[in-house]
């Protein structure tokens, strides 16, 4: 994962327009509804209001995220188990943004842990998110990750998957439609492995992610550490 960028929205540039609010803004949704702005206004309203969303769920990524990390006892716990391997994870380290991919988040070894803002759902699919992110954090300090080298991307993928509790049951039946009963957990920690590695620029194809979570598979989903089991 790369952290991308934030952009900078209108009115932080010199001479670029401001985003209208107040009145303003009610004078415009007004006038878009009621048909009356031309071509040019429909476009400056498609763009305000796209940025005004931006805004909106970034607080929000944000709100989420400053109280995991201040009350979720799963993350408290992954930061803690980073901490005593020398390593920090604080606010200034988790960073919400807009992701053109269609995933939560995403974790860089340089630059820390990045929160999706606009495919996060809701403050429990954040803790979800973060947790899956810091154990991958936690693997960096511990193992000394080759994130280049398939085997290690898989194992760490299912590590996280396996205790972020991203793969819970209910996170399957009502988030992801997933109505398997039987070995349930291990089919989501295994599907979503498979993605994860498929995005690894050294993954030629699924055939090849799926051969190195297969390879890892055993030791790295019984292996739970940090935690002595799987609690989530």
């Amino acid at each position: 994962m790369t952290a991308s960028s934030s952009e900078s929205t209108p009115g932080d540039g010199i001479g670029e327009p401001r985003l209208p609010h107040g009145f303003e803004w009610l004078k415009m949704i007004a006038s878009h509804y009621t048909g009356a702005l031309d071509e040019m206004g429909e476009q400056r309203y498609s763009q305000v209001l796209a940025e005004r969303q931006r805004e909106a769920s970034c607080k929000r990524c944000e709100k989420y995220r400053d109280w995991n990390l201040k009350y979720s006892p799963t993350v408290i716990f992954m930061r803690e188990q980073i901490e005593k391997l020398g390593g920090q994870v604080g606010r200034k380290h988790v960073i919400c943004d807009h992701c053109d991919e269609y995933k939560a988040g995403g974790f860089n070894p340089s630059l820390g842990v990045l929160l999706c803002q606009n495919h996060v759902a809701n403050r429990l699919h954040l803790e979800d998110t973060l947790a899956h992110e810091l154990i991958h954090a936690y693997d960096e300090m511990k193992f000394h990750v080759d994130w280049t080298n398939l085997k290690h991307h898989a194992c760490s993928e299912i590590r996280a998957s396996n205790l972020s509790g991203e793969c819970r049951m209910t996170n399957e039946i009502f988030r992801r439609g997933q109505l398997r009963v039987t070995r349930q957990h291990q089919e989501c920690v295994r599907r979503r492995a498979v993605l994860s590695v498929m995005g690894n620029p050294n993954c030629k194809d699924e055939d090849m992610a799926k051969k190195a979570v297969s390879q890892v598979w055993d030791s790295c989903f019984n292996d739970t550490r940090p935690f002595d089991e799987i609690y989530r």
